[in-house]
């Protein structure tokens, strides 16, 4: 599997710069170098019995954009469209590890209105996916207001939670391990008991609470630290990339990371999230 990175800036050169069969589609604020387009193979590994959908766009057979305006509308859509694709397969939405989404900060104060849409759709065999959410300035075209990757499995999940309460509401989960693999959520500095956000202005202390977390769902699943073995780093403007990248190389060395500057996350004193996989040897 390839993923493709590519700036808002360089949106208009997509056709230019695109490499042929990259899976997902990830527009960015900025990547490492400057870079304007990044594609990486095997970036989080494809685990046995996986199958990665290719970005899901609120965009309809024709090309057109459906439910223009309408955030919730089209995040229901590509759930929708994602749940399609999957039973052409002979699966199902009830078969995803992990939903992963992408939208702007004008989508910031409806976003809590997904939660019905997820909860009519997700989680039907007994365990909601790992999920994340991004927030990027622009995203693939004009009028798309949400862009979902979509990562299923053919094996058995099990849901992994360390003991915290907060999940026994959402439409996701911390953990789901298939197999070998551990496909997780998105983790912020986020004190799982009071819902508060924690560092606001330290984005390297967020990281080492942030991995601590990751840390517990990954000992949950019976796994070790050396056995992360892929990062996704999505960092705000004000993040400190480079100290965010000295926590994780010190608690999770084996971890290949993908890092990118994002617009801003849900909640906005974040200052970075990640989406972290584990691989049982």
């Amino acid at each position: 599997m390839s993923t493709e990175y590519i700036t808002v800036a360089a949106l208009e050169r997509y056709d230019e710069l695109r490499t042929a069969g990259a899976t997902t589609t990830i527009v960015v604020e900025s990547l490492p170098g400057d870079a304007p387009y990044v594609v990486e193979e095997g970036a989080p590994p494809v685990g046995a019995g996986d199958v990665v959908l290719p970005t899901v766009l609120p965009v309809d057979d024709r090309g057109d954009v459906v439910h223009e305006g309408d955030f919730v509308g089209q995040y229901a859509w590509c759930l929708d469209e994602a749940d399609r694709r999957l039973r052409g397969l002979g699966l199902s939405l009830d078969n995803a590890v992990t939903t992963y989404d992408y939208s702007t900060p004008e989508t910031r104060d409806v976003y809590r209105r997904t939660h019905r849409e997820r909860k009519d759709r997700l989680g039907g065999a007994g365990v909601f996916p790992g999920a994340g959410g991004i927030l990027m300035s622009r995203l693939h075209r004009p009028g798309v207001l949400v862009a979902l990757d979509v990562t299923a499995s053919r094996l058995p999940l099990t849901a992994v939670n360390p003991g915290w309460t907060r999940y026994e509401t959402l439409t996701y989960t911390p953990g789901v391990l298939a197999g070998d693999t551990l496909y997780m959520s998105g983790f912020g500095a986020l004190d799982m008991e009071t819902q508060e956000a924690l560092y606001p202005d330290d984005s390297v202390a967020q990281a080492e609470y942030t991995y601590a977390a990751v840390q517990q769902v990954v000992e949950a699943a019976g796994f070790s630290a050396d056995q992360v073995a892929h990062a996704l780093e999505l960092v705000c403007p004000g993040g400190d990339a480079a100290g965010i990248a000295a926590v994780r190389e010190r608690l999770f060395p084996n971890a290949r990371a993908s890092v990118a500057g994002c617009a801003g996350l849900l909640r906005p004193e974040f200052l970075f999230e990640v989406f972290p996989l584990a691989v049982r040897a």
